[in-house]
């Protein structure tokens, strides 16, 4: 072995390694921005943010099953060999905030009428006040379209809360 071979192999190593860390390094800050809310500051430890980026990926599964499973539905209808049930369409609501207002949009088969009074009692006990509801009919599927504005402005609507009931009435 000649003299200085082996301080050349370390340093060799030592750059390698550190090549690594700050590949790593890059990409832990690319999922910090996938995962992590856009207004947040604070740098939580890796572990916590794998954590994190694991629950999202799970939960983004889930939501994957949950369409496949009502775009099957959805399919069953056209299939001439199964029998068709007019109006078993799946509920679907969307919401969208703009500031102190909420709009929901809720598509139904129009065997659910009863589902635009719930909608806005909902909307009412979490703090909002009905503006305007709209509905469209076409085919065997029904578009209501309720906008909403907080009471008190300030305070404004809790839209996850509306959200997660929402979801539980469709369900």
């Amino acid at each position: 072995m000649q003299p200085g071979s082996g301080s050349s192999s370390k340093s060799d190593r030592n750059l390698a390694e550190r090549n690594r860390r700050m590949h790593m390094k890059s990409l832990c800050s690319m999922l910090a921005s996938l995962v992590l809310p856009q207004d947040s500051k604070a740098k939580p430890p890796k572990h916590v943010l794998l954590d994190q980026a694991a629950a999202h990926v799970k939960h983004l599964q889930e939501r994957i099953e949950e369409l496949k499973q009502r775009k099957e539905l959805l399919k069953g209808d056209n299939n001439p060999t199964q029998e068709k049930t007019r109006g078993a369409i799946a509920p679907v609501i969307k919401l969208r905030n703009f500031e102190s207002t909420l709009e929901v949009n809720l598509i139904s088969g129009p065997d659910k009428k009863s589902m635009l009074r719930e909608v806005i009692s909902v909307l009412e006990e979490e703090g909002a006040e009905v503006v305007a509801a709209s509905y469209c009919t076409v085919d065997d599927k029904v578009s209501y379209t309720v906008h909403s504005q907080a009471i008190i402005p300030r305070i404004g609507i809790e839209t996850s809360t509306v959200d997660e009931r929402l979801k539980k009435l469709i369900l």
